[in-house]
């Protein structure tokens, strides 16, 4: 928890504390001015409560961002609270942009304060719009009442990595809520949305990241017949750690189904689990290499995935020790 700062280093008064808050909007000389508030102690945070509180919003949103960050070093909770309480409608979609920053620096600076009242007002503040910021606090608490939360921030490209973070820290508390989210497609598994299948496609990576087990690989093992290549190869990963032979040949086999409409960053993910199984699914390899490599039609997708292949077959040679 932030220690509040007590005094007045500098004996002004509280005039020339409101001007320094002023001189935050201030493009230079930024660094002493933020000095100097702190150094002022609880005398700044009324000028700066004023300055958050009743400010306007706008898309040059860093002297606002300022004054929280000072706040927090203040131990200036309270106020923080009250700010992030506050209803905002922001028509100007810049300015709405540049407050849901400070919003997010102000929820970061809250997440200092492990206590419940805060952890509260971040999950209603959570239950009306997805900021990042609120969801690296919410994390933070490692609870989780969040999960809920930290999945719908998957679904959004700005949040994700903030929510990622946040179900790492849950640790294996996070896996049940992980393999349900990454079997449920939305609205539905005929229409799923492309924000829905980033969210999927992101768990199941965060589920090879925090391990799972036989049992849970069982429940999991039905994504493997998933349309989407990347998700596929995601799915196929788990098969190595947590499936028998028989679905590590499975995926061994999805994996080839998938490998000629791959991109070239895929196929070398594809590639890697392909060695990662070998020693299962050689026999399958050989044969789609010889298959392949006799057809007449198709030439240019065979050509692809038996070049993938022999490099398959090199990289396995090559990494066995000589008699």
């Amino acid at each position: 928890m932030r220690v509040s700062v007590v005094g007045n280093k500098h004996g002004l008064d509280d005039d020339k504390v409101s001007n320094l808050v002023a001189r935050l909007n201030r493009l230079h000389d930024v660094e002493h001015t933020v000095a100097m508030l702190i150094a002022c102690g609880q005398r700044a945070i009324g000028p700066l409560k004023e300055f958050l509180l009743h400010g306007r919003p706008s898309g040059i949103y860093q002297p606002r961002q300022r004054a929280v960050e000072i706040l927090g070093r203040l131990g200036a909770k309270e106020v923080l609270m009250e700010y992030l309480r506050l209803p905002k409608d922001i028509p100007d979609p810049v300015a709405r942009f540049g407050e849901e920053a400070v919003e997010s620096t102000a929820a970061r600076e809250l997440a200092m304060w492990q206590t419940d009242d805060v952890f509260q007002l971040l999950l209603s503040v959570a239950r009306e719009r997805t900021l990042a910021g609120v969801i690296e606090a919410l994390g933070e608490f490692r609870r989780t009442e969040a999960v809920s939360y930290f999945d719908k921030a998957l679904e959004d490209d700005f949040c994700r990595s903030a929510a990622e973070e946040a179900f790492r820290k849950l640790g294996a508390a996070a896996r049940p809520a992980l393999i349900r989210s990454s079997k449920t497609p939305f609205p539905s598994p005929g229409e799923e949305t492309p924000s829905s299948l980033r969210r999927r496609r992101s768990v199941v990576g965060l589920l090879a990241e925090i391990g799972v087990t036989h049992h849970d690989w069982c429940a999991l093992r039905p994504l493997l017949d998933e349309e989407d290549p990347d998700l596929v190869v995601a799915v196929a990963r788990l098969a190595l750690t947590a499936g028998d032979n028989k679905d590590r040949m499975s995926a061994a086999r999805r994996l080839l189904e998938v490998l000629p409409s791959a991109d070239w960053y895929l196929q070398e993910e594809i590639e890697d689990c392909l060695v990662g199984i070998y020693r299962e699914s050689g026999p399958v390899l050989e044969e789609t290499i010889e298959r392949l490599a006799s057809r007449p039609d198709g030439r240019l997708v065979s050509d692809r995935v038996v070049r993938t292949l022999l490099r398959v077959r090199k990289r396995v040679v090559d990494s066995e020790p000589l008699p």
